[in-house]
């Protein structure tokens, strides 16, 4: 794939030294679906606006389809941006909202009907081109927002947290909807979110922001299996913590010692024998120990301490002899129902694969 936006040493600083960008530098493809993820205040809406031409960069380049467009006003250059408030013109119909981007570059009247009816099409709302805003519910004015950016044919569609408005029903079939949009018109996607599961179900690459850093850049599948932080671990996907020490280490794997167990991990950074680190393992990779367990996984005694029910699964929190605890996600058994749900006080074993133990710097 070609490369259709370059970031160069991107930067925003505000009035009183506020740093909102530092020095972000990255690629996007033709045809990606690229979501920048995190928290209130991380920069991600910032470096969106700065691509759109809404917010000028204090430092950097901004290169689209090989041209320079730093200081270029955001008509100038070949993007669009659905705005988390869908931006519609309530005074106009749906189909006056979609045919007036088009009429702005210049296209002839005869033409831009003809143009709002296909984009309507993609979106599947042919037969809502005469009402107004306000006759549409809100999953309908978000697909009219989207038709309405998509017909001008943008080299690049920014969306700004585009489904957080929505309840979570139609939140999550918009998620899949708006997948399969990209997927059908082909162009190039930048989402921003501070949903974790709008930015895995969604994107063929998530790039994680922290103060205006990128923190890790990946596909969803690796930034959920390899975080390389536990802000990442922890905001992508949740995460049981336990502070540990490393006993020894060989051939890619280490022992390291947390509370009074002795743990079996795969480790392949540059960590020291007597190091104090952090391990993190996921809740769905705890599961309670039975005869079946593996004789190579990591065992670990405790004492159920809370049970939570929640219909396809339990989540049980786990206490272990130094106070620590351990929270596991478990879908339900077919035969299992809410009598057999285990007691708080029982005295349990959860096991957990040694790969799916990760290791991380005490210091990250």
């Amino acid at each position: 794939m070609a490369t259709i936006i370059q970031l160069k040493d991107i930067s925003k600083i505000y009035s009183g030294g506020v740093v909102g960008v530092d020095h972000v530098s990255m690629n996007v493809e033709d045809g990606e679906f690229v979501t920048l993820l995190g928290p209130s205040g991380c920069g991600k809406s910032t470096l969106l606006r700065m691509i759109g031409g809404f917010e000028e960069p204090t430092t950097g380049q901004i290169i689209l389809a090989e041209r320079d467009v730093t200081y270029e006003p955001p008509y100038r250059r070949e993007v669009n941006m659905v705005f988390q408030d869908y931006a519609l013109f309530p005074h106009m119909t749906v189909g006056e909202n979609i045919a007036y981007g088009l009429r702005m570059m210049g296209v002839p009247k005869v033409e831009t009907a003809p143009k709002a009816i296909e984009a309507l099409k993609l979106v599947g709302l042919p037969d809502k081109i005469d009402q107004k805003p306000h006759q549409l519910s809100g999953g309908q004015r978000q697909r009219i927002a989207l038709a309405r950016a998509i017909v001008r044919k943008p080299k690049v569609l920014l969306l700004d947290e585009p489904l957080s408005a929505l309840d979570a029903n139609l939140r999550e079939q918009m998620q899949v909807e708006l997948k399969h949009m990209h997927e059908k018109v082909g162009i190039t996607f930048i989402m921003v979110t501070h949903d974790q599961t709008e930015a895995l179900v969604m994107s063929d690459r998530v790039v994680v922001m922290q103060s205006g850093l990128v923190s890790q850049d990946g596909t969803p599948t690796d930034l959920y299996d390899n975080p390389k932080s536990p802000y990442v671990a922890n905001f992508i996907g949740k995460t049981n913590f336990l502070p540990a020490k490393i006993i020894s280490r060989e051939n890619g794997t280490a022992v390291v010692q947390v509370g009074e167990s002795q743990v079996n991990v795969e480790i392949d950074d540059d960590f020291r024998p007597e190091e104090n680190v952090n391990i993190g393992i996921r809740p769905e990779k705890l599961h309670f120990a039975t005869g079946e367990t593996s004789t190579d996984s990591n065992i670990f005694d405790g004492e159920i301490e809370e049970v939570i029910y929640y219909g396809l699964g339990i989540r049980t929190v786990v206490r272990l002899p130094n106070g620590k605890r351990l929270e596991t996600d478990d879908l339900l058994p077919e035969s299992m129902s809410r009598t057999t749900l285990p007691e708080i006080g029982t005295a349990v074993k959860l096991s957990v694969a040694p790969h799916n133990v990760r290791i991380f710097s005490r210091e990250a």
